[in-house]
């Protein structure tokens, strides 16, 4: 069997995974926090037809070898981590991170989420919650019904005035951790990220402090996926696909010949 069809195939796979990772980038081009990927590939395995420096002579060897390739794979995901734009809203609870660092959610299993969607609300206890109504760290805030003009500051400082003070008063202030490498965090969906061992630890601060962004209220940070360089990089892997599909056409063509003479 030619290799070419192994290969092309491992090659038009290799771009099918490429075409995943654009689609649903482009599908969240609208979703709060979202950071874009693409996949990583490699080469696979070559088989040595003729090693580089054999001996061809006692006194002479190969300068070159000859090796043939055996088609390429996807190895990883790389996510891009760059800072989103910030879009100003009329909610006083939306609070866009500028910089590094996550809010920490915690989730009903008792662990840690992380996310960048700020987009907060509050639930029937006067939590701070995500939309899908996990809590956010806070400082274990709770909002008074009665609570008027919340203000969170850039540090993270969350104050509002309550009947009968004449000075806002403090309620809680929001945690953020990084990690010294975000690309190893892994996606669960619904804008949050957990804990690997690629990833290392969290760092935990607050926010303005050491290698932690600080808060604008009433924004919300939006996807960092550019939609002109997926289109372009789509139409790259569509013509890397149809390119690969051309060399099985062809070697199937080689192969009619052979069974012909």
């Amino acid at each position: 069997m030619m290799r070419s069809l192994w290969v092309s195939k491992s090659g038009m796979e290799a771009q099918q995974t490429q075409l995943d990772h654009i689609s649903n980038n482009l599908a969240n081009a609208s979703t709060n926090g979202y950071k874009q990927s693409h996949a990583v590939f490699e080469d696979l395995m070559y088989q040595n037809l003729r090693q580089s420096g054999a001996n061809t002579t006692d006194q002479t060897t190969l300068p070159t070898g000859l090796q043939a390739g055996l088609g390429v794979r996807a190895v990883a995901t790389s996510r891009q981590f760059t800072q989103g734009s910030l879009q100003q809203t009329s909610n006083n609870l939306d609070v866009a991170i500028q910089g590094k660092g996550f809010f920490e959610v915690e989730l009903p299993d008792g662990t840690i989420g992380y996310t960048r969607d700020g987009s907060f609300q509050i639930d029937n206890q006067g939590r701070i919650v995500t939309n899908t109504g996990y809590p956010v760290n806070t400082g274990g805030a709770t909002i008074p019904a009665t609570a008027t003009n919340l203000t969170i500051g850039s540090d993270g400082v969350i104050t509002a005035s309550l009947p009968g003070t004449t000075t806002p008063a403090r309620i809680g202030q929001f945690q953020l951790s990084n990690f010294i490498n975000a690309a190893g965090l892994d996606p669960k969906g619904q804008n949050l990220f957990s804990e690997t061992a690629s990833s290392g630890p969290p760092q935990q601060g607050t926010p303005t402090s050491t290698n932690l962004g600080s808060l604008s209220q009433g924004f919300v940070e939006t996807s960092n996926v550019n939609v002109v360089q997926e289109l372009v990089t789509m139409i790259q892997t569509q013509r890397a696909y149809e390119l690969n599909s051309k060399a099985i056409q062809t070697s199937d063509q080689m192969l009619q010949k052979l069974g012909q003479l």
